[in-house]
């Protein structure tokens, strides 16, 4: 794990929305490096949790960038948001 994957991946932005969606879409969602594309956020999040992502969608905010995460169908949102400090 390097440490500029750390640098893209701030932390989990956790809200009533995102954790309907861990639940029904298998989807969590990240604050992320503002100039960190799709491509490097999903490099990032396989590399530091282990994990197959199946789809990354971006959108630039007042406080920042959120990533919305989808994971492939093997891999649970709810087990890698426990280990990403969701819980």
């Amino acid at each position: 794990m390097t440490e500029l994957q750390h640098r893209i991946i701030l932390h989990a932005y956790v809200t009533e929305k995102s954790m309907d969606e861990m639940e029904r879409q298998n989807k969590l969602e990240f604050v992320v490096d503002r100039r960190a594309n799709r491509a490097q956020i999903r490099r990032a999040v396989e590399e530091i949790y282990q994990c197959k992502v199946a789809k990354v969608t971006t959108k630039t905010v007042l406080s920042g960038k959120i990533a919305t995460v989808r994971f492939a169908k093997e891999y649970s949102a709810e087990d890698i948001g426990g280990r990403a400090g969701v819980f």
